[in-house]
């Protein structure tokens, strides 16, 4: 009886160590996987607050946890899976829908630069909407953030799964599942923080003297500037995000030459990572921006406005 109990506990005691051998297996690879994602990370914090602004201080938070919880539908219900099938049986099909997303980013942004260009046409839509309630705005707008971040999680999740060097296919779902809740957690936190940042300015400022005092006014009288710069600079992440999609799947494709291009402009006048980073953003947004100009014509001509 006692030798076949401490036989039992013997188990359990392995069971134990295998299971947290497989946790810090599962936590390794997402840390990797989250880590070689962080580019696109940084492009979805940039576009997210874009569709924040407007609201009412009391629904703004509100309204970031339901973009926030629709992208970790996005990540964990519809892309895990999508992604680990793919890559276990159609692989080559990745690229393809990766280079569909990035023409919609395209499309998307170029109409936010159409808008900028004629008024007229963004405050005709704007009247189209005008008879609906703030409630069916803020559903439109999410949805359209959502729809944002399907795409951007897309290369997310492709991006980690690539990273992740796990044999079993388990541990690479876990992983990945991993990996997209704390980016997930991480981008909008990060939002929350940039949306709320001038009420917590006022809260600092608010009877109190000295640098406390200062630093609360300096965010409250701040942030609608940074807001607005990250408002325009989520256009154009979705212009060089959705223009890199193109260009590297072109290159899979075989036609390397605009890839090599803009590789060889940034190599000419880079003196830094930084500045190599910027030149392939831009001339990748050129590149965006002339293909969604171009699909928004072509949606014009089939559905005038």
């Amino acid at each position: 009886m006692a030798s076949g109990l401490v036989a039992l506990l013997d188990d359990v005691a392995t069971i134990a160590k295998t299971a947290a051998a497989s946790l810090d297996d599962v936590a390794a690879q997402a840390t990797k996987a989250g880590a070689k994602a962080a580019g696109v990370v940084i492009d979805d914090t940039a576009v997210t607050p874009r569709y924040v602004t407007g609201f009412s201080a009391e629904r703004e938070l509100a309204v970031i946890w339901r973009i926030a919880m629709g992208s970790l539908r996005n990540k964990i219900v519809f892309l895990l899976p999508g992604v680990l099938l793919l890559s276990e049986f159609w692989p080559w099909l990745i690229t393809p829908l990766l280079m569909l997303g990035g023409a919609y980013l395209c499309f998307e942004g170029a109409e936010k630069v159409a808008d900028l260009l004629r008024p007229k046409a963004k405050a005709h839509r704007h009247a189209a909407v005008q008879g609906s309630t703030s409630q069916d705005i803020e559903d439109q707008m999410v949805a359209g953030a959502v729809r944002t971040d399907l795409i951007l999680s897309a290369e997310i999740m492709v991006i980690s799964l690539s990273a992740i060097q796990a044999p079993d296919l388990l541990t690479r779902a876990l992983a990945l599942a991993a990996a997209g809740l704390a980016i997930t957690a991480g981008v909008y936190g990060a939002v929350a923080l940039i949306v709320k940042a001038d009420d917590i300015g006022a809260a600092l400022a608010r009877g109190r003297t000295g640098l406390l005092h200062r630093v609360g006014c300096g965010l409250v009288r701040g942030m609608p500037k940074v807001l607005a710069v990250l408002s325009t600079a989520g256009v154009l992440a979705m212009l060089w995000v959705g223009g890199g999609f193109l260009i590297h799947g072109l290159a899979e494709f075989g036609i390397e030459r605009p890839d090599e291009a803009i590789e060889f402009a940034a190599g000419a006048v880079s003196g830094s990572a930084a500045l190599h980073w910027i030149v392939v953003a831009l001339a990748s947004a050129v590149v965006g921006l002339a293909t969604g100009l171009l699909l928004l014509a072509a949606v014009r001509i089939v559905r005038p406005a």
